[in-house]
């Protein structure tokens, strides 16, 4: 799974600092990585790392997948919010990982240019990969579910209308995510305007959720599904690049803004 963040490098994943060092017959890694995706379960990590230290930003990065029972990583698991243990911090110490595996190479790309195999897989993650149109179409059908089986014409009339417009939003994302994938099968790669994408899905996950929790009323403050899906959905701003950072990268690279402060 993805392991790219770090204590100091996460919306600015550019800052990584661990370490790739280049020896005879491999690599040893140094360092450590946040938020690894399920990583309390995982047997992999896909993981960018400096292997040249004269380089800085974007320059200078390497792409590895790196197995996790290989001497000097550690992994420890932590729960989320809603009580999942989905994350794991990993660490490397002096861990060597060979040139070549049962799977071949671990070098995704070239060697120093993991930023370009990094931003590919960040576009595919964020406008196709990352949350299926299904799980939006069958939150929105469940939720519509819920407004009827409590009465909701009755007790809470005035949220039809934003249960309508929740519906559409979420047929829209099928769509237009049905619509990425028919170009990406004609060969037109997603570009910039997947950050509107993550910004869509993102937002409607938690819109879903606040309407469901509307619609139970003073039934929201038990633990339930509903209630551990809305503190889910809190996350979804955040993780795959903050919404800060995706609306930044669309006012300058869809829209031809300057940058802040340029």
């Amino acid at each position: 799974m993805p392991s790219w963040s770090e204590p100091n490098a996460g919306s600015d994943l550019a800052n990584v600092k661990s370490k790739a060092t280049k020896v005879d017959g491999g690599w040893i890694l140094d360092g450590q990585k946040t938020w690894t995706t399920r990583g309390s379960f995982c047997t992999h990590l896909f993981g960018l790392f400096r292997s040249d230290g004269g380089q800085n930003r974007h320059k200078g990065l390497t792409y590895l997948l790196v197995p996790l029972d290989t001497p000097g990583i550690s992994v420890r698991g932590f729960n989320r919010l809603d009580g999942d243990e989905g994350f794991a911090e990993v660490f490397f110490d002096s861990a060597f990982l060979p040139d070549e595996l049962a799977y071949g190479s671990p070098v995704l790309g070239e060697v120093n240019a993991g930023w370009m195999v990094a931003m590919s897989s960040t576009t595919s993650e964020r406008g196709l990969t990352l949350r299926s149109p299904g799980r939006f179409i069958s939150t929105a059908d469940n939720l519509l579910e819920l407004w009827r089986n409590n009465d909701g014409a009755v007790r809470s009339p005035h949220l039809a209308p934003r249960l309508a417009d929740a519906w559409m939003k979420a047929e829209a994302y099928r769509l237009q995510t049905l619509q990425t994938a028919s170009a990406s099968i004609d060969g037109v790669q997603p570009g910039a305007e997947t950050s509107l994408v993550k910004l869509w899905w993102s937002e409607l996950d938690i819109e879903l959720h606040e309407l469901a929790l509307d619609v139970l009323g003073p039934e929201a403050e038990i633990d339930h599904a509903w209630s551990r899906g809305w503190q889910f959905s809190l996350s979804g701003p955040i993780y795959a690049g903050t919404n800060e950072i995706q609306r930044n990268i669309a006012a300058e690279r869809l829209l031809g803004l300057p940058r802040s402060g340029s």
